[in-house]
């Protein structure tokens, strides 16, 4: 364990040295901050926005879990990182679409709409698995079972 934990090092270290080397040879130096600037803010926005919302809801889940099953679970928590990532992703396609480019053939397409269609794929599909869920969970795992009578 101890070796590949090494080798894992060594290899990450290797990878950053190879990504910096290809920074400062094709990105001018006067872009570098902007990168950085974008890099930071990615990060920013990835641990105060996206991990709290994703650990939050996953704990609300957890809290449900008794009540519903485990792969509705493993649908909803995958429909909610998928929904967040693209998001990320996508937001600053939406940005710079909305400040404008010379060039119309960079940012071709409404990508907010785009966005809005897949996250509302992405709801459809959860409100139909919490559904299909709900329909076929036995009564005595809902909670409901009908209660007994003292003679």
């Amino acid at each position: 364990m101890k070796a590949a934990r090494i080798v894992l090092v060594v290899v990450g270290v290797l990878v950053m040295a190879y990504g910096a080397y290809v920074l400062v040879t094709t990105v001018r130096p006067n872009r570098i901050w902007g990168l950085a600037t974008w890099l930071v803010g990615a990060v920013v926005l990835h641990d105060v926005v996206l991990s709290p919302f994703v650990v939050g809801v996953g704990l609300l889940l957890r809290r449900a879990g008794r009540a519903i099953r485990p792969w509705m679970l493993v649908v909803v928590q995958a429909a909610i990182v998928l929904g967040s990532v693209l998001a990320l992703v996508v937001l600053p396609e939406i940005a710079a679409k909305d400040h404008g480019t010379r060039n119309a053939t960079i940012l071709p397409f409404d990508y907010a709409a785009r966005l809005a269609i897949v996250e509302g794929v992405l709801l459809v599909v959860v409100v139909a698995v919490l559904v299909v869920g709900a329909v076929t969970t036995p009564r005595r795992r809902r909670g409901l079972v009908a209660p007994t009578t003292n003679r």
